[in-house]
């Protein structure tokens, strides 16, 4: 599943090439033909990502919001499109680019209200500019889970997936069974820091990226995908050389070191 970053990544894209723009929105699968007359034709005055949701605003009442889930896809075009190739939900066109989307988990037309309310069922997002660390750290305060499980509740912070969870607690060195509520403020502000910065990071080179140039001996743009990362599925630990531990957690597989992450 994309993480924040990869959402965010989109909404600029999508921002640049349609934003302020009128479009044209069909369905060739037929799914989302009767949400897309209401809006094509209409003015996309903004695209806007929170966590691993998109919303596409049309006026003052209508969004199309989409969560890509496991199997959501978009395939961006230059105008002319192309013929749709497989079950494409939406199609949207404007004047110079379009795109197509197959397989999201959520494609769906909200009003204002049922977007404010979504909105705030989501966590903080470390990439939005109205983000509060507070707010995230007192929930950590109250809650009962370990932190490598809470870290993946999208309800607490928006937009950290599996493999930006490994690679954190790896860098901060904290075990990921260490219950949250035992994560001193300290911690709290290098994890906050720390995940806005790698977020960031993966927004700017359209990938997840947790090493620095200085850990590879190379620029960033040239790394491998085994380069790129510190600990998610690696054998190793870079640090110490010990065998990679992988348990369950949060229903999903954790890579840890169990010799530098300490509880």
């Amino acid at each position: 599943m994309p993480e924040g970053h990869t959402i965010h990544r989109l909404a600029r894209d999508h921002q640049k090439w349609f934003g302020g723009k009128t479009v044209e929105v069909t369905s060739p699968q037929g799914r989302f033909s009767e949400d897309a007359k209401r809006i094509t034709g209409k003015r996309l005055s903004s695209i806007d990502a929170h966590g691993k949701h998109l919303f596409y605003q049309f006026g003052k009442q209508s969004f199309l919001h989409i969560h890509l889930g496991l199997y959501g896809k978009f395939r961006l075009f230059k105008t002319p499109m192309p013929a749709p190739k497989g079950e494409v939900r939406v199609r949207l066109v404007g004047d110079t680019h379009g795109f197509d989307l197959n397989g999201p988990n959520q494609c769906e037309l909200i009003n204002a209200e049922q977007f404010l309310s979504l909105r705030e069922r989501l966590g903080v997002d470390p990439l939005r500019k109205d983000s509060d660390p507070e707010v995230l750290w007192q929930k950590m305060q109250r809650s009962k889970k370990p932190l490598g499980a809470l870290l993946l509740d999208q309800s607490v912070i928006a937009g950290v997936g599996n493999i930006y969870r490994a690679e954190i607690l790896y860098l901060l060195r904290i075990h990921p069974a260490r219950l949250a509520k035992a994560v001193s403020r300290e911690e709290f502000d290098q994890l906050w820091s720390l995940t806005k910065r790698l977020l960031e990071i993966g927004v700017r080179y359209n990938r997840i990226i947790t090493v620095t140039k200085d850990d590879v001996g190379k620029p960033l743009t040239r790394l491998s995908n085994q380069e790129r990362l510190h600990i998610y599925k690696k054998e190793r630990c870079p640090e110490c050389g010990k065998a990679v531990a992988v348990t369950d957690l949060g229903a999903r597989s954790i890579y840890y070191c169990e010799n530098c992450q300490t509880w």
